[in-house]
């Protein structure tokens, strides 16, 4: 079987679950080396397994995402062990899910997790592997956003903002690494059936489930799908586009 990412290292942040997992996999059958970033020793050693049952190299670490010490000391390592980034999918975040509250109700500390998770996590590491990349003239980054950076949804105000921020982020940093034939892209992934799903309130889940004219939630392998797509040699000339994956679901 053709395994066209051989030889490339890869990175998923956030890599053991949801998304995340399911990207580890999509990449790891077309043969790449892949260092997965996450919390969760169990999950991480999971997907861990999988990369090295379709016979890549696998790097598991548990990093905290919040702490830029710890997330460039995992950087180093992955340099030191596997080699330089080829790919870097940014799909760690998060939205406020049970303490989903209108504006005049959230507080400094929600606004400043939900920034940091979602958006100075993805600039962070993109920093880290931005010089390797320019210096070898090749390579993709790949970072998450959500429709909701396009449409905003009620009592989400801090996560809308923070996917909106990724838009704004991967279109610049696009322009900036395009004499280095480097692609940087985001999908913008609607109502996805993963964990986070499950912890949406129910009234939440409901309303936009009837908004999806495909009439159900995502699957993550489907988000997978689009993310392996930006990591291939496929989307040679696709750089700064934030494509929706959603379900037809079209903005107001």
């Amino acid at each position: 079987m053709s395994k066209p990412m051989k030889g490339k290292v890869a990175v998923v942040t956030g890599g053991a679950n949801g998304i995340g997992f399911a990207t580890v996999q999509r990449l790891a059958r077309e043969g790449a080396d892949i260092a997965i970033l996450d919390r969760e020793e169990g999950p991480l050693q999971e997907a861990a397994a999988f990369v090295k049952k379709e016979g890549g190299r696998a790097l598991p670490m548990a990093v905290d995402m919040l702490k830029p010490p710890a997330v460039a000391e995992a950087f180093a390592k992955i340099k030191k062990e596997l080699g330089p980034v080829d790919i870097l999918v940014n799909n760690v975040g998060q939205s406020a899910r049970g303490a989903s509250v209108e504006l005049q109700d959230s507080s400094d500390d929600l606004v400043e997790f939900i920034l940091a998770i979602n958006l100075k996590s993805a600039m962070l590491c993109s920093r880290l592997v931005v010089p390797d990349m320019r210096a070898r003239k090749s390579g993709k980054i790949v970072c998450l956003s959500s429709e909701a950076g396009f449409n905003g949804t009620a009592k989400m105000s801090e996560y809308a903002a923070s996917k909106a921020g990724i838009i704004g982020f991967i279109r610049v940093l696009a322009t900036e690494l395009a004499p280095f034939n480097v692609n940087v892209n985001a999908i913008c992934p609607g109502l996805t059936r993963t964990r986070a799903f499950d912890q949406l309130p129910a009234d939440m889940r409901s309303e936009v489930l009837a908004g999806i004219p495909w009439g159900r939630a995502a699957e993550p392998e489907e988000m997978a799908n689009v993310i392996h797509f930006l990591c291939s040699e496929q989307s040679s000339y696709v750089s700064g586009h934030a494509i929706v994956v959603n379900g037809a679901n079209c903005f107001n």
